[in-house]
């Protein structure tokens, strides 16, 4: 049985292969996995991709491991990709998510895949929107994307996912530190987490949330919802997915939901023709040779930046055309 077979007939050891290989910045590996991809396009989008964010300690992998549990429970395959800060050293994931979710990887029916992020933006591994679709042909319907909290552009996992989930800490300040307007114009939910270490410092965070979100025009008509939960005691979660449930279906009705995931299919294109023409670039032999000298002058401060950019370009182009 090929790689593809076996990956849609819910091998977990040939989708782990197959994320390898999306991986692998080899160039043969690069073909083999488009060919792949492609195969199993048919066989992609009918799960639920939904992004997790939050600041370190917040408590995101034990609010995952709580809600990936209920959500065996109730029937559900889940699929979760961490996406851990990269080793200085090594260039491998550093934190080990998938030891702090000692339950829900134990599971069969779960899977559980940390990858570096390799310095990206936005804390997303480069290759996490391959791999959502890789977990979706083989069968899970649930794929939950944690972003490192480093208060990087969020964006990069809204982009991705159909819904966005940002965790919150009780006592996370005044208003000026809970709030984060550009974060919170992206989150389709709101939760405070460790609800039980504090009530009343996570009603009074609720509240002032739940205040600075109606002045937000995206969030001015109440779609949004600011909730507690404790997930180390796993209470409040299914009224999550329900308010998690509850989105979706408004989302399918009104059409946004498949609208929102062609748009975000373009995007994912030109971001890769973006990341595939600075990697020709950097590695273009007349662009290689100048390199060096026009970066020291640069940083040197002998050249403008902007007029070392042009020649560098204009070299690339001339040799190109």
């Amino acid at each position: 049985m090929n790689l593809a077979a076996s990956l849609k007939a819910g091998d977990r050891r040939a989708l782990a292969k197959a994320i390898t290989l999306i991986e692998s910045t080899r160039a043969d590996h690069r073909e083999q996995a488009d060919a792949l991809l492609t195969a199993l396009m048919p066989a992609t989008g009918g799960a639920l991709r939904l992004g997790i964010s939050g600041v370190p300690g917040v408590g995101k992998s034990t609010f995952i491991e709580a809600l990936g549990c209920f959500l065996l429970e109730q029937g559900h395959r889940v699929a979760v990709l961490t996406v851990d800060p990269s080793s200085s050293v090594s260039g491998g994931a550093i934190l080990g998510d998938k030891t702090r979710m000692e339950k829900l990887s134990m599971d069969t029916r779960a899977f559980i895949r940390p990858s570096p992020s390799s310095g990206t933006l936005g804390g997303v591994a480069e290759k996490t929107r391959e791999a959502m679709l890789l977990c979706e042909a083989a069968g899970y319907d649930v794929v939950i994307v944690e972003t490192v909290g480093v208060g990087q552009s969020e964006t990069a996992v809204a982009g991705m996912t159909d819904l966005y989930l940002l965790l919150q800490l009780p006592n996370a300040g005044d208003d000026l530190q809970a709030i984060k307007k550009g974060v919170m114009e992206l989150a389709d939910l709101v939760v405070i987490n460790k609800a039980d270490l504090d009530d009343v410092a996570a009603t009074r965070a609720q509240a002032q949330i739940t205040s600075a979100l109606r002045l937000l025009p995206t969030h001015a008509h109440a779609t949004q919802r600011v909730m507690k939960v404790s997930a180390l005691k796993a209470d409040g979660i299914a009224p999550v997915w329900e308010a998690l449930t509850a989105l979706r279906a408004a989302s399918e009705a009104s059409g946004a939901w498949a609208s929102k995931r062609r748009e975000q299919s373009l995007a994912w294109m030109w971001s890769r023709i973006q990341s595939g023409l600075k990697q020709a670039f950097v590695a273009h032999p007349g662009v290689q040779a100048q390199l060096d000298a026009t970066t020291a002058a640069v940083r040197d401060g002998r050249t403008p930046a902007s007029a070392a950019a042009r020649q560098l370009l204009a070299t690339f182009r001339n040799a190109s055309s």
